[in-house]
């Protein structure tokens, strides 16, 4: 931590532009409260990442004005498939199932978390009282009765802010955190998440907007991406195959699982491991974690990032209730307290029981999956709570 007084600032200061981040920034801004946001990195990173949105998420991006450039950028996806790795449909359900007055979003929201951060960034520089700085990173935090000091290096060298209210908000190696000295406790997967965008005309092929390929070996996950053909294509590969040599077994990958034996060039490829881990608190004093920064989870069902942007509403709205009357501490208690249950008894058991469906080695239990998949595609009413058991991820309301 950098010696001396600093710049004290009023600004509630942001620790990360990704989606998280630049959300909670927005609904701060739009409320009037001033907000700084500062980024690690030059720019906002392109890597193929999380692309779903479900109905609680597109919600608030709704709420936001968001959601009409983003539905122009992606796609509004209504039908999912579960397939075997030769080709056989198991099930599917599309969001027919729904009744008139279950959502007013039927549908899940398909778009790149990079196109999503860049929409978000350019409607929060319309606020003359956001500002966002590249490649700032948040190095350290020490809290003092009033206020918090922030080490942060730039581009000019090391520097230290003085801000009432740090939110970080800065992926899973968030430096916020770490300053806190908060651990970071749970799982790390052993195979390999190999996430590509390829041009693939899957749909003459009978595949829906949204699928996965349940098999032992040869699992993925393949969305569509938006309209213009672009899929995203997610596979695994054995946890001792070493990182340099996946992109090269690509092509072999693509034969097994493509139809015909296709073999495509992606236009991103992205290897990477997967987590299952939560924060002790998401909260310490005036310091608050959301998104990866509070906790992580496999990306099997688009879970994660919708629980981060879910995150960044209820602390955005907690925020705007404590600003408003210092009375209220309660709503940052209630945030903290209740998105982090969110996440363990929700988010993290149904993303990892999505996990080992799509990659099940006991053929018993294989078959099971796929006796109850059919169960549920064959009666409406299980389709229908299905896609509406994403409510359950937005919480009770807190204070105000």
């Amino acid at each position: 931590m950098p010696r001396g007084g600093g710049t004290m600032t009023e600004r509630v200061v942001v620790a990360g532009a990704g989606p998280v981040g630049l959300i909670v920034a927005l609904v701060l801004a739009r409320a009037g409260i001033p907000v700084l946001v500062l980024e690690a990195a030059s720019a906002i990173a392109q890597a193929p990442r999380a692309i779903v949105y479900h109905p609680p998420t597109v919600e608030v991006l709704d709420r936001l004005d968001l959601l009409p450039a983003m539905a122009e950028a992606g796609l509004l996806k209504h039908t999912y498939q579960w397939r075997s790795a030769d080709g056989e449909i198991i099930a599917g359900i599309d969001s027919s199932a729904l009744q008139a007055d279950d959502t007013k979003y039927p549908f899940n929201l398909h778009l790149g978390q990079h196109r999503l951060a860049e929409i978000a960034l350019a409607a929060l520089l319309r606020y003359d009282a956001a500002e966002v700085r590249f490649g700032h990173r948040v190095t350290g935090v020490a809290q003092t009765a009033d206020a918090v000091r922030i080490a942060v290096r730039g581009p000019n060298g090391d520097d230290e802010i003085r801000a009432p209210w740090p939110i970080g908000a800065d992926g899973a190696s968030s430096g916020v955190r770490q300053a806190l000295g908060f651990s970071f406790e749970g799982t790390t997967w052993p195979e390999w998440f190999v996430a590509t965008d390829i041009r693939f005309d899957f749909e003459s092929h009978g595949f829906a907007e949204a699928n996965f390929i349940l098999d032992p070996v040869h699992w993925a996950i393949v969305p569509k991406i938006d309209r213009s053909g672009l899929w995203r294509f997610t596979y695994g590969e054995p946890p001792d195959v070493a990182r340099e040599t996946l992109r090269a077994r690509a092509p072999a990958k693509f034969r097994a699982l493509l139809p015909g034996g296709a073999v495509v060039e992606p236009d991103a490829f992205a290897p990477y491991r997967v987590h299952t881990r939560c924060a002790p608190s998401f909260r310490a004093n005036r310091v608050l974690l959301a998104g990866d920064a509070a906790h992580v989870v496999n990306p099997v069902g688009g879970l994660g990032l919708t629980g981060g942007i879910l995150d960044a509403a209820a602390l955005g709205d907690a925020m705007v209730a404590r600003r408003r009357s210092a009375a209220n501490d309660g709503a940052l208690d209630h945030y903290a307290r209740e998105r982090r249950r969110i996440f363990l008894d929700v988010i993290a058991p149904t993303a990892d029981e999505n996990k080992r469906r799509l990659m099940e080695t006991d053929p018993v239990k294989r078959e099971q999956d796929r006796a109850r998949l059919r169960a549920l595609a064959a009666d409406p009413a299980a389709a229908r709570a299905m896609l509406l058991s994403t409510q359950r991820l937005v919480g009770t309301p807190g204070p105000v």
